[in-house]
């Protein structure tokens, strides 16, 4: 299990609830609730070597791992996100920023979650530079520096789409942009535990997403106030 950093984040047809509605809820909003887990054996993750980046590796008191998959207590797994996948008829986008840091040689969030046109601000809070290279397909590919004490990036992305992240200075650096067309989506934290919330009554399809595991989805009707329970298991692999 690895440590996790607490942030302010706002966070294909894909779309999701963070750990709570974006903007005032409907007057008659349900709740699903769930849990992420595993079966299996999980792969373990690899040891990151930053001696050649000392500036960072004294400001990890603990040996630092890859992030692809984590795990918590009773096979729980964390960085999943859960989102609405169809059935949601969209929200206006937030103007608030995502705010995504480059810190101690990571991506602080690992995963960063935001709506589409959402503004984006990316920082550089380490003492070394950075290139932070976003692998778009649907949105246009960019690759840009960021030196010491550069301002930070802004930016928005206008489709929809999961596009990883990594830093062409740092090959250890790896991350990702969530970009989703509506508010409902949660990511879940050690405990696998998710609650997407403020959801109008209608048909639902709920899709978690784990980045080595792949997606499950279930259909979820809500009805009023209700709040409905639904938990995801993935069949983790042990590479």
């Amino acid at each position: 299990m690895r440590r996790r950093y607490v942030w302010v984040v706002s966070a294909m047809g894909l779309v999701g609830s963070a750990m709570g509605a974006r903007g005032a809820a409907p007057a008659s909003a349900g709740t699903i609730n769930g849990k992420v887990t595993y079966t299996g054996t999980p792969p373990k993750m690899k040891p990151i070597d930053m001696a050649k980046e000392p500036s960072c590796a004294k400001q990890h008191a603990t040996p630092v791992t890859t992030e692809n998959v984590v795990t918590g207590p009773a096979n729980a797994l964390g960085d999943v996100v859960v989102y609405i996948s169809a059935g949601d008829e969209g929200s206006s986008t937030p103007s608030e920023a995502v705010r995504y840091d480059q810190k101690g040689c990571q991506y602080v969030p690992h995963i960063a979650v935001m709506q589409v046109s959402q503004p984006l601000e990316i920082y550089n809070d380490d003492q070394t530079s950075h290139n932070i290279h976003p692998l778009a397909k649907v949105n246009p590919e960019w690759n840009k520096s960021q030196p010491i004490g550069a301002p930070p990036i802004h930016t928005t992305w206008e489709k929809p789409e999961f596009i990883p992240v990594k830093c062409n200075v740092h090959p250890w650096m790896h991350g990702w942009f969530l970009v989703l067309t509506t508010s409902h989506y949660a990511v879940t934290g050690d405990d696998g535990a998710f609650s997407v919330k403020g959801l109008p009554p209608g048909k639902y399809t709920l899709t978690a997403w784990q980045e080595q595991f792949g997606t499950h989805s279930h259909d979820v009707t809500i009805a009023g106030t209700e709040t409905k329970t639904v938990d995801f298991a993935f069949k983790a692999r042990p590479y």
